[in-house]
């Protein structure tokens, strides 16, 4: 089966070549890309590395109120929108007015019809007295004009940065990386190969070895996230010419996007390349390969890699949880009703088949559990922050089953109070009904516990330790 990178290039699912073939195939890699610029493309894939999700910019109220009264009163009135503008920059605290910026000029705004105020958002911005200049600002601003077809204003704006920086080797090296982080967040490929070539100049200019590692970081990242895999590991490949050392954040980019394309082969052998390299087979690099497995629902691949793991004596994490969790639909699917979902691990594995069960199997036998529980006298916690739906909710039928084991062990003291903390749903997009907090809820209810939400914090859920012994034993 044949896949397209983000660029439209057609690349196996697998290959059977050799390490070797591979790497040598890759020194003949051209180092000049700029072919890309002048050639059509397939649609991409959608490359969104686990490990570096983009993180929606939290919009206050105020910004909320702003952006949704300039759609209705101001729409296509130019001047009063900029008086609109220019009265909210006034008025607001700086932190209102840059998270409402920053949420415009991401990919993943709210309000992309308002995604053309950006611009004059920002410009007006930097006339406040409280402005200070950051490259990172400058460069999504860039980046989302270049998206926008706005190429002068783009131009302009990268000159007046590049001018006001040009004697601060550093200051411009951390403004072209910036920019190649925003590019491969919009997908810009234009914007992207634009800014590669201006960092192929910093770096034959330069005699810093920190000038040209963090140069070299920003490129394999950028080719990475663009679902160029191929043309990241030319980089390295570059790199070790000049004598520089591939640091693990290079190695591990390169296993992540090539699991993400499906190219498990050549997956693989970027672990073996990290391993000879040097570094140990981490839980961060052992979770981008699980979390590749099942982008594609290879969960019987996640079942060998999960035990070979083990074997080596990789641990897992709240991250392992979430990423095998979230590719067995059968849990996912049991989650669409919380008064029905199973409420013991023994009933969830009887109702399971095949690879799901033994995904399940091997999380509970893990020591994630173990590692997140807080446990003294005075209280016992357990904090859900961090988890997906599914991960919790397995977390919270293995912390039943756990207390009981303590409780019934007679090693363990009782604590004065239990805890289960979900948090209050800011992050989620059901502000009104948070569903990990009606999840704990529901599994409270049905199994008639006597842990209650506290008056105190709305965002746990307490009991005094008795009464959770008296529940359970």
């Amino acid at each position: 089966m044949l896949l397209h990178n983000a660029f439209g290039r057609k690349v196996p699912s697998t290959t059977n070549t050799t390490t070797t073939t591979k790497l040598a195939s890759l020194q003949q890699l051209p180092w000049d890309h700029s072919h890309f610029l002048h050639r059509n493309t397939h649609s991409p894939i959608s490359y969104k590395p686990r490990s570096s999700l983009i993180a929606r910019c939290a919009l206050t109220k105020q910004g909320q109120r702003f952006l949704t009264s300039i759609a209705t009163v101001a729409a296509g009135d130019t001047s009063a929108t900029s008086r609109m503008i220019s009265k909210f920059i006034a008025s607001s605290p700086k932190s209102v007015s840059l998270s409402t910026l920053s949420h415009l000029l991401s990919p993943n705004t709210n309000y992309p019809h308002l995604s053309s105020l950006a611009l004059p958002l920002y410009t007006r911005i930097t006339e406040s007295s409280w402005f200070s200049w950051n490259s990172k600002l400058v460069a999504d601003v860039v980046a989302l004009l270049q998206k926008q077809g706005l190429l002068d204003e783009a131009e302009s704006l990268t000159s007046g940065t590049v001018s006001r920086i040009c004697l601060k080797e550093r200051d411009l090296l951390s403004f072209y990386c910036n920019l190649i982080d925003s590019h491969t967040k919009h997908k810009s490929e234009l914007g992207f190969f634009k800014t590669w070539e201006c960092l192929k100049k910093i770096i034959s200019g330069s005699s810093s070895d920190y000038v040209k590692k963090r140069a070299y970081k920003s490129l394999v990242g950028g080719f990475c996230q663009m679902g160029l895999p191929h043309e990241a590991e030319s980089v390295i490949n570059e790199m070790r010419q000049q004598g520089i050392k591939p640091s693990v954040f290079e190695l591990r980019s390169i296993v992540e996007a090539y699991g993400v394309l499906g190219m498990f082969d050549e997956m693989l052998n970027g672990v073996v390349e990290l391993e000879s390299s040097g570094f140990l087979l981490d839980t961060v690099c052992s979770n981008m390969v699980l979390s590749s497995y099942g982008l594609h629902g290879k969960l019987s691949q996640m079942v060998l890699w999960m035990q070979k793991a083990k074997g080596l004596g990789t641990g897992f994490s709240i991250r392992t949880y979430n990423s095998v969790l979230n590719s067995c639909p059968t849990i996912v699917s049991m989650l669409q009703d919380f008064k029905s979902c199973p409420t013991s691990i023994e009933e969830l594995i009887d109702i399971l088949r095949g690879d799901e069960a033994l995904l399940v199997q091997e999380l509970i036998g893990s020591a994630v559990l173990a590692e997140i529980i807080e446990w003294n006298s005075l209280e016992s916690k357990l904090d859900l922050h961090g988890m997906h739906l599914v991960a919790a909710y397995l977390i919270m039928l293995q912390w039943m089953e756990e207390l009981l084991q303590r409780f019934t062990s007679g090693q363990y003291k009782i604590p004065a109070k239990f805890t289960v903390v979900c948090g209050l749903g800011k992050h989620s997009s059901l502000r009104d009904k948070p569903p990990l907090k009606s999840l704990v809820k529901e599994l409270m209810l049905r199994t008639r516990s006597p842990l209650r939400i506290d008056r105190k914090n709305i965002g746990c859920f307490v009991a005094k330790g008795k009464a959770v012994k008296e529940w359970l034993c």
